[in-house]
């Protein structure tokens, strides 16, 4: 069953989902864009390690979490000196496990087979690339490593909430055209301009350019088909609640249109 809406779920912008979210859709990109590229390129997936404080709200924090044991308590208790009176009764501690510092975030690197240079970094942002803190620190320091270098860069923002890292288009007037979502072209070889593609909550997703080394042609990516495939085979028709709110911050005008577009579709079924 296909998602109700027609370009991204805002109810996958949930932090508990976006992690399975982004591992599909950058697989599902790179299994995409593969006939395009081969033989003189191949897509890749790479790793990106960044650092999330543990008061932070990156992802959902995972603790493993242990009752008292008696038997944990008294291989502590071997090991220290003891203090009180063998009669006196000793408390037995919950355990819990803390969550790893270390945050690791794929993306998509495209290279030249012959020589294994990178040519295009595709990133689709996470949580943890728009929150302050060190995590987001450690993602703009290599974005603008990147675009240093001769490689092109491609950020795809899907995340409603957060910094920006894709600068905000403006219409003759002055003001942003409407949108939610956000994917920034960065050419290596025109580091003056970016090619922003907004799009607005109730839109497809689109199929966008990606460079690649002059002078061959850029390919076309469909975005929606990707999301599409990570939809589906997620079984996130069969995991979402739709009748809950959306775990998303949206705007009022973006809630009134969810609000009627929901309520039209469940008319129709």
């Amino acid at each position: 069953m296909p998602s109700p809406f027609p370009g991204m779920d805002p109810w996958l912008e949930d932090p508990a989902r976006w992690p399975g979210v982004h591992q599909a859709l950058i697989t599902y990109l790179r299994d995409a864009m593969q006939p395009h590229l081969r033989p003189r390129y191949a897509a890749t997936i790479g790793e990106r390690i960044y650092v999330a404080a543990h008061h932070r709200s990156i992802y959902p924090d995972v603790m493993v979490v242990q009752r008292p044991l008696k038997e944990a308590a008294l291989e502590y208790a071997a090991e220290a000196p003891s203090i009180s009176r063998d009669d006196d009764e000793v408390a037995e501690p919950w355990i819990i496990s803390l969550p790893s510092d270390e945050v690791r975030i794929p993306c998509i690197e495209i290279v030249q087979t012959d020589t294994g240079e990178v040519v295009t970094i595709i990133e689709l942002l996470s949580p943890i690339n728009k929150a302050e803190g060190a995590g987001r620190e450690q993602y703009l320091k290599k974005r603008a490593e990147v675009l240093q270098s001769q490689a092109n860069l491609v950020e795809v923002d899907l995340l409603g909430a957060g910094l920006r890292t894709i600068p905000t288009p403006l219409d003759a007037t002055g003001r942003p055209p409407r949108h939610r979502y956000l994917i920034g072209v960065y050419r290596a070889t025109d580091r003056d301009r970016v090619a922003v593609y907004p799009i607005r909550l109730d839109q497809r997703l689109p199929r966008f350019r990606v460079p690649l080394r002059p002078p061959d042609c850029d390919i076309v990516v469909d975005l929606q088909a990707a999301f599409e495939r990570c939809y589906d085979n997620g079984a996130y028709a069969d995991l979402v609640n739709y009748a809950q709110p959306a775990p998303a911050a949206l705007s009022t005008e973006e809630a009134a249109w969810v609000q009627a577009h929901l309520a039209a579709r469940a008319e129709k079924a």
